[in-house]
């Protein structure tokens, strides 16, 4: 399994990576009432750890190699912060866009706010368009 550097919010931290690296597919490390404010989703949130679930699935569906490697973090009680690079193959249909055969490699940062041992929220930072020029999407 994915692991994250040591942190006191650990278990929850690497669940969460495995599922977005196709390792896992339980939820049981989000809350029910789970937001993500991620740009590549629709309306660019993802509620509840189903519609998290269904949203990874298609992102792994159009980018089967996808995987996101935890880079630095920073902790509280109640926080992570973590840099990370995700990097992915374009070969399925992703929001309509039309499969190009191109990897995408990027750099972002999350934060995330956990209480009673599950992730309630997490904030993305990063810019889709990178992404969308390295796929071929935008003019550099």
């Amino acid at each position: 399994m994915t692991s994250i550097v040591s942190t006191r919010h650990e278990q929850p931290m690497t669940a969460y990576l495995a599922i977005w690296n196709g390792e896992n597919s339980e939820t049981d490390s989000v809350s029910d009432s789970f937001v993500a404010y991620e740009p590549s989703a629709p309306d660019g949130e993802v509620h509840g750890p189903d519609a998290l679930e269904a949203h990874v699935r298609e992102l792994r569906t159009a980018f089967p190699d996808f995987t996101i490697t935890p880079e630095a973090l920073l902790e509280d009680p109640e926080t992570v912060m973590t840099e990370w690079r995700a990097t992915g193959t374009h070969e399925g249909e992703f929001n309509g866009l039309p499969p190009t055969g191109r990897t995408f490699e990027h750099k972002g940062m999350s934060k995330f706010v956990i209480a009673d041992g599950k992730i309630q929220e997490e904030r993305m930072y990063y810019d889709p368009r990178e992404i969308a020029q390295q796929l071929g999407f935008l003019e550099e």
